[in-house]
């Protein structure tokens, strides 16, 4: 299984960006997908995620009306698409999935498997 995550870079503050996440080796449509963040110092927190069928997402208070996931079963990628983005943004973020198609997680201990994460750095 991997998962490639791609789409970082350096923004300034109110700009966007769009990040993927290619997936092969594992059957996408039946994996629930998620986006979690690390900051320097801090833990890794679930910034969003999407159910399986993409009838169903999460987001965290942070970035709610800021940002959307989505997902291409046909292509095996999920994305993430960043719009007015704030220095407190800035993180390695990393793309995971969950092999359960139960209700969306958010811990990230309850993923199975991830990507190696794409760095956003957003300058003031």
């Amino acid at each position: 299984v991997q998962l490639q995550a791609s789409g970082g870079g350096l923004v300034q503050a109110g700009g966007s960006l769009r990040l993927s996440c290619a997936t092969s080796g594992l059957t996408f449509s039946t994996y629930n997908m998620g986006w979690f963040r690390q900051a320097p110092g801090k833990e890794r927190d679930i910034v969003a995620a999407i159910a399986w069928s993409g009838s169903n997402t999460y987001y965290a208070d942070s970035v709610k009306d800021r940002f959307t996931i989505s997902r291409d079963n046909a292509k095996n990628t999920v994305y993430l698409h960043m719009d007015s983005l704030k220095p407190e943004d800035t993180a390695v973020y990393y793309c995971a999935a969950d092999r359960s198609i139960l209700a969306i997680k958010h811990g990230s201990s309850e993923y199975d498997y991830w990507g190696q994460g794409t760095l956003v750095t957003v300058s003031s």
